[in-house]
């Protein structure tokens, strides 16, 4: 069994903006890096002892955000995968969310020109979550908890996978430094905790 603790980055001035990032590679601002921070506090209250693996997608917020958590945890950095990158929102990226509304409507149902489909989103994204368990089970020094620095959306459609899209809430933002705890059993992915709620 194992035990992932997927994180969202810290703040980046354009999530502080309300602009679309997507795949562009924006960097963390004070904000963010405190974000940072208070996470891993948090993980290390709900770890204790054990010594988990910290991964992250390879955009720089989400790597900076993991830097953090593992130096404060006193654990190496592990490694960085493009799988777990934000969704690309194509011509999205760079707008306000007032733009994107105006533009093209709802978030969830928006057909934005060249952007990644959201059935695609989740299929690397599970794929990611896969590889990663996959790589810490057959490392030298196995570890029964990871810690996977992430993107919001591609955290929603984890969610929404394990939960049979139960969770996320319709229009629920999931905040910038949020934790969000699952157990995969041989391949199965199930929900454990949500904004600090035990689901089982």
């Amino acid at each position: 069994m194992t035990t992932l603790f997927l994180v969202r980055h810290g703040e980046t001035d354009w999530n502080r903006d309300r602009r679309i990032q997507g795949s562009t590679d924006i960097p963390l601002n004070d904000t963010g890096r405190g974000q940072a921070r208070d996470a891993a506090a948090a993980l290390r209250d709900e770890l204790g002892d054990a010594a988990p693996v910290v991964v992250s997608s390879d955009l720089s917020r989400a790597r900076e955000t993991a830097e953090i958590i593992a130096e404060q945890l006193g654990v190496p950095l592990g490694t960085a995968y493009p799988e777990l990158r934000e969704r690309a929102y194509g011509d999205a990226e760079g707008l306000g969310t007032e733009e994107f509304h105006a533009r093209w409507g709802d978030w969830h149902s928006a057909e934005v020109p060249n952007a990644e489909p959201w059935a695609g989103l989740r299929t690397r994204a599970i794929g990611g979550m896969r590889r990663v368990v996959r790589d810490v089970r057959r490392s030298a020094t196995p570890a029964a908890s990871v810690i996977v620095v992430t993107h919001g959306a591609l955290i929603r459609e984890v969610i929404r996978h394990a939960t049979a899209g139960a969770l996320p809430p319709a229009g629920e933002r999931l905040a910038n430094g949020a934790s969000f705890r699952f157990v995969v059993e041989r391949e199965r992915l199930s929900m454990h905790t949500y904004a600090g709620s035990a689901l089982v």
